[in-house]
């Protein structure tokens, strides 16, 4: 009888060791989880912040393009011979090469601060599992 109760005990003993065990690792899971979704929330916040940054840059430089098209525009429409009509193309052509490498640069840096500022929150929330 001494016997069958110490086995019910250690019995009950072990069963409650795997519920507390079974509670820990579904607390440490929902942790985990809100942890995960915190990280994503805060990487769309990023993300979000760099596409309007990227929206913004962009539609300064639309404008600035199309006051230089107009400007060259006005100055074709002045111009008194061939050779101060191809003078003013020339200069609008390169300046406008010059102004899409620069943009294109500047975009691509733009682009690449979204994905690592993006990234960052992801990237510190998996650090804690490795």
């Amino acid at each position: 009888m001494q016997e069958s109760r110490k086995m019910a005990e250690e019995a009950k003993r072990a069963t409650q060791d795997a519920a507390e065990q079974a509670k820990r690792v579904g607390e440490d899971y929902q942790k985990a989880a809100q942890k995960g979704f915190e990280a994503a929330n805060r990487a769309f916040g990023e993300m979000n912040r760099g596409l309007q940054t990227v929206a913004t840059e962009m539609t300064n430089y639309t404008k600035k393009t199309i006051e230089d098209v107009f400007r060259a525009w006005e100055q074709l429409a002045s111009a008194r011979s061939l050779p101060e009509v191809i003078d003013v193309q020339t200069r609008y052509a390169q300046k406008a090469v010059e102004s899409y490498m620069n943009q294109f640069s500047k975009m691509t840096e733009l682009y690449l601060d979204v994905a690592r500022n993006a990234s960052k929150p992801v990237q510190e929330a998996t650090r804690q599992f490795h």
